[in-house]
């Protein structure tokens, strides 16, 4: 199965992000966002994310996940990233940073758009984007709009894992 997901990507720039209904295929693009993307594959070898909430999901939007404690506050003990704002735009499927008010201050949240918002360009950082699997995200509980999106009893991520690693590791 792994081969099949990666073709034509990177394996070490292509996420597995397992969900309750199926694997999402993300290509990492690190010419755009290298410090992003190095935090993502280094929170995704440590399994920062295995089992992290979607805690806020808002349809024809966005679904955001990464929260240390699913609560949307806070991020890893890393220190913030300074932004990497780039010519990639949030189209559906992009994969970009959370962050605070302060635009350097993106740690280990991130959001799955599930349609497209131009207004976001350039106030976020994007360093990824959704290669198959998009139904999955689709699939995503839903939170309530008056409530800016905040999810009640969310869906988990199951795995993320970096493409090389499970590849090597399927060969040893």
């Amino acid at each position: 199965m792994a081969n099949a997901d990666v073709k034509g990507l990177d394996p070490e720039n292509t996420l597995y992000l397992d969900l309750k209904d199926g694997r999402v295929v993300i290509e990492m693009m690190p010419q755009y966002a290298p410090h992003h993307v190095e935090r993502i594959k280094k929170l995704v070898r440590e399994g920062w994310y295995d089992g992290k909430l979607w805690h806020r999901v808002i349809a024809g939007f966005m679904a955001q996940t990464g929260s240390p404690n699913g609560d949307g506050v806070g991020g890893s003990e890393l220190p913030d990233l300074k932004a990497e704002f780039n010519s990639l735009s949030h189209v559906r499927g992009a994969v970009s940073m959370a962050r605070r008010g302060d635009p350097d201050s993106a740690n280990s949240q991130f959001f799955i758009m599930l349609a497209g918002n131009p207004g976001l360009d350039g106030q976020y950082t994007v360093w990824g984007m959704v290669r198959s699997g998009m139904e999955y995200v689709d699939n995503i509980k839903k939170g309530d709009p008056a409530d800016n999106g905040t999810v009640d009893n969310p869906d988990r991520i199951v795995k993320m894992s970096i493409a090389a690693d499970v590849e090597k590791k399927a060969g040893e």
